[in-house]
């Protein structure tokens, strides 16, 4: 890190002008091509899925998206008086003849009597457009708006609602990150107390933030992207990338306070900070590529986004960081700092004194003092928060969980009034006859899905002549979102289609958008044991690398569990019991999102991790100094706490400003982030994580030699320069100077496989610079980690032939 942090200093006209010609690179065919955000996706061998591909197959006509015109009527009256009708009906022809739309249904056609309520106040048309929701342009659905509400007047009332609707009104939705970067600027000038020292860090990561996002952008053209990836790589990208500069920019500025040259301070910052910035970015990306093992494409794209933006980040701070504090000099303290300077030789010591008597290492001594009562506490704080998590339903928000005021949500009431709950989400039965024959079979089931109980209604359309296909509407009696829903859908699967089915040839798939959500949410909370596998072993393999222990990663990934549940806790609390989701303009109360879980679980382990680091590779440097591990612990956390804590509460305002954007989805993700790093921060890492070191002692680093051997060795502390005064100390518990064991082929082999496209085989064999180019370029796009598999068993030889 040194070489890399001397160069940026003295080149760092060039190191900004290279990022000012990277974002002016990616930002010209950004502007010229665009986006090609889309989120369609599909879900191969699920039932729901099966029902779609049937339907696009042989009706594509009826496989486009299908959205409702809700009327209604505020006085006394009938839909059917002529001067309503009249206006209703030219309303539905300026419609049909939109961009986009396929067919309009009116309620005033000779089928239409089932879609005026009883009290004749409410009725709805359905527009049928040419295509799925994610493929319809945006501008067409807004005509489809606009038409259809410019027939509104003092008494009728016209709402729109269905999947296309939502998503043209999702898109208005403000932006809320300027908010988020307000509210980091005055921590971070609280805490440095300089303009400058708050202008760097928010500086560096808009800019690695902008060359995220254009990247992310830019990709969509080549991979299909959610619309929602581009929020979610913003909402982490920022939070980390001020976080990451805060860390070094602190490591800066007390090197400056000790008496270095603003070049050592650099230099010192890279290679202290800067290791376990490096470190700790890797652990995020890594848990965010997890999202890989699900195969269900849109999280594995959400994955790629954010792992990209949190890239960046790293790159950024590596890179355009040191070139800036090499700018700044000495500007970077205050006045009162600066002037010290000048009364200080650079012998007057380098950090400062341990075993202080500041607030944070009063604390530090007296969770030390009364480990055992603390950890009792944060355990009894995080369970109360947890409790929720054991009533967590997973499902898909709809439009009763829109904002009041919004005409999604209004349209939805004003359904759910007429007509019952159940026909804001009704199943669609896609029935396939193989033979004439078959219609006895069809009719006997029509007949036993209407007196399925939980059903309100059933109805058939005509089978098709040319590709004997039917499609039976069923209304349940309950809403999209109810139990009793999900219950009847599994019903009609397992016992009512099979007996239909039996004897004939006709083949059923029960499909429609509350299947579908009901899919999904089946699908990832059967992969989610086999993903929690792979970021659990992924974060505890790489924290034993860097620690060389074995209960340290374990210590590491049960806080990691912990802190996971109580955001849980809090997301279920909020969102699906609904204790302030209307105050915070939310909507009502509701499942939680069936991809929640697993993102937050990948962002969570990540962000987690890097507090991990922090924290614990301050007391791994003292603990390689003085074999003493309640100093250790005592020291790491007197200085390292306030400067994680002040990183927290930076995350914690930008995630919350992501809340008031006004998307439930997006919302989520704000509660259930801000919530567990808040518990994370000030919990965990404050008081449950040093008092379980308090009371696990020396067991903390005790790491099987026969592993040490095996395991790369990768230093995240840098080299210790300058001395302090300290008392005399035991001597180090293993041999300094040990020649070290020959590397094997076949270790390196395996680690090349698993971890070869972030370097990790390369650091295994000692050879740090090409690790961490590998680490920058993922394995150098791919190319370097395939030529490697032909010539690692030379580098093994060559490792060894060094050593010796």
């Amino acid at each position: 890190m040194s070489a890399l942090a001397t160069w940026c200093f003295r080149h760092r006209l060039l190191v900004i002008g290279i990022w000012a010609t990277l974002l002016v690179a990616l930002a010209v065919p950004y502007a010229t091509l665009g986006t090609s955000y889309s989120d369609a996706f599909s879900l191969p061998g699920l039932e729901s899925s099966k029902a779609q591909a049937r339907l696009e197959a042989s009706e594509p006509r009826q496989a486009g998206d299908t959205d409702q015109i809700v009327v209604h009527l505020r006085h006394d009256g009938s839909i059917r008086d002529t001067a309503v009708r009249h206006k209703v009906t030219s309303m539905l022809d300026r419609v049909a003849t939109l961009p986009s739309v396929a067919s309009v249904s009116s309620m005033y056609g000779a089928e239409g009597a089932a879609r005026i309520s009883e009290d004749g106040r409410t009725d709805y048309a359905t527009v049928t457009f040419d295509a799925q929701a994610e493929r319809i342009p945006a501008a067409d659905v807004t005509r489809v708006i606009d038409t259809a509400r410019a027939a509104r007047d003092t008494d009728l009332q016209v709402e729109l609602g269905g999947q296309a609707i939502s998503s043209a009104a999702e898109g208005r939705t403000r932006g809320t990150e300027a908010i988020g970067l307000i509210a980091a600027g005055i921590i971070l000038f609280a805490a440095f107390g300089s303009l400058l020292g708050m202008l760097l860090p928010l500086l560096v990561a808009v800019a690695a933030l902008g060359a995220g996002l254009l990247t992310v952008g830019l990709t969509s053209h080549v991979m299909t992207l959610g619309s929602d990836a581009p929020t979610v790589a913003a909402l982490i990208g920022l939070g980390v990338g001020i976080d990451y500069a805060l860390f070094i920019v602190t490591r800066h500025r007390t090197g400056l306070r000790n008496g270095l040259t603003p070049e050592q301070a650099v230099i010192r910052a890279l290679d202290t900070s800067g290791r376990a910035v490096v470190f700790a970015g890797l652990t995020v990306v890594t848990a965010l590529l997890g999202l890989l093992v699900l195969r269900i494409s849109p999280l594995s794209a959400m994955g790629i986004s954010a792992a990209t933006a949190v890239l960046a980040t790293v790159i950024a701070a590596m890179t355009l960081l040191p070139a800036l504090l090499g700018l700044f000099g000495r500007q970077l303290l205050t006045r009162r700092q600066r002037r010290a300077l000048t009364t200080r030789t650079p012998e007057t010591g380098e950090l400062q004194q341990h075993g202080t008597t500041r607030p944070r290492g009063r604390w530090a001594e007296q969770v030390e003092r009364h480990k055992a009562l603390f950890a009792l506490i944060a355990l009894l704080v995080v369970t109360v928060l947890s409790l929720p998590t054991l009533s967590l339903r997973l499902g898909t928000s709809d439009a009763g969980n829109d904002p009041k005021g919004t005409t999604t949500r209004a349209a939805y009431d004003l359904l759910a009034q007429g007509f019952g709950p159940g026909s804001n989400g009704p199943l669609v039965l896609v029935a396939q006859l193989a033979a004439p024959g078959d219609q006895s079979a069809l009719d006997k089931l029509l007949s036993a899905v209407r007196a399925t109980p939980g059903v309100a209604s059933a109805k058939a359309e005509p089978v098709t002549a040319g590709t004997r296909l039917s499609v039976i509407d069923v209304v349940p009696t309950g809403a999209p979102q109810d139990e009793s829903t999900s219950t009847l859908i599994t019903h009609l699967r397992n016992d009512v289609v099979p007996a239909a089915e039996r004897g004939s040839g006709l083949t059923v798939h029960v499909g429609g958008s509350t299947a579908a959500a009901g899919d999904l949410a089946d699908l990832l909370a059967g992969k989610l044991p086999m993903f929690l596998a792979v970021i659990v072993g992924l974060g505890c393999l790489l924290l034993m690398v860097a620690f060389r222990s074995i209960l340290m990663p374990l210590t590491a990934a049960v806080m990691n569990l912990l802190a996971s549940a109580a955001s849980f806790g809090v997301v279920v609390a909020v969102f699906q019991w609904g204790w302030g989701s209307e105050l915070l303009g939310l909507g009502k109360a509701g499942p939680v999102e069936a991809e929640l879980p697993v993102i937050m679980l990948a962002i969570l382990f990540g962000l987690s991790m890097d507090y991990q680091v922090f924290l614990v590779s301050r007391m791994h440097e003292e603990w390689e100094r003085t074999r003493d591990n309640h100093r250790a612990v005592r020291v790491g956390q007197a200085e390292t706490g306030r400067l994680i804590n002040a990183a927290a509460l930076i995350m914690i305002c930008v995630f919350t400003a992501f809340v008031l954007g006004g998307e439930r989805v997006i919302a989520e993700y704000g509660v259930g982030l801000a919530a567990a790093v808040a518990i994370d921060a000030i919990v965990l890492r404050t008081v449950l994580v040093p008092s379980l070191m308090h009371l696990l002692g020396r067991a903390n680093w005790w790491l099987p030699a026969w592993l040490d051997r095996v395991l790369p060795h990768v230093s995240i502390e840098g080299a210790r320069q300058g001395s302090w005064t300290r008392p005399s100390v035991p001597p180090p518990l293993r041999q300094v100077g040990a020649p070290r064991a020959p590397r094997s082929v076949a270790v390196a082999y395996v680690w090349w496989f698993f971890l070869g496209l972030f370097g990790v085989h390369h650091f295994y064999l000692g050879r740090t610079r090409l690790g961490l180019l590998h680490l920058c370029t993922l394995g150098i796009c791919g190319l370097g980690w395939l030529a490697d598999a032909f010539t690692l068993p030379h580098q093994v030889r060559s490792a060894n032939a060094r050593t010796a």
